[in-house]
């Protein structure tokens, strides 16, 4: 079965995000390097969507969340059939309390 990976609105705003951030802060290298990490970290999930550890915080929703780490980045995804929805990307830096209210 064919694996499709998709992201939300709200992954591709904070992927942009954080290019921005970086480019501003240190440089538009650092930032393409920070965002292509994260890009490359979704593409295996479209031959092993399993690896990501299970997303605790969201166990409530009763739904497959899991996430996958790049640098300080947790890329947290759904799995519904064969598609993956790369729901959020989440800077670890934050309180993990903060995933709740952004996925939720």
């Amino acid at each position: 079965m064919e694996i499709v990976v998709i992201w939300s609105d709200a992954a591709i705003t904070e992927l942009h995000d954080i290019y921005d951030y970086y480019n501003n802060k240190a440089s538009w290298s650092i930032a393409e390097s920070i965002v292509n990490a994260i890009v490359d970290q979704t593409l295996l999930l479209e031959q092993a969507p399993h690896i990501g550890q299970h997303e605790e915080i969201l166990a409530h929703l009763n739904k497959e969340i899991r996430y996958v780490l790049s640098g300080n980045y947790k890329i947290v995804y759904l799995i519904e059939k064969n598609i993956v929805t790369i729901a959020t990307v989440f800077d670890c830096r934050q309180n993990p309390k903060k995933l709740k209210g952004k996925y939720v």
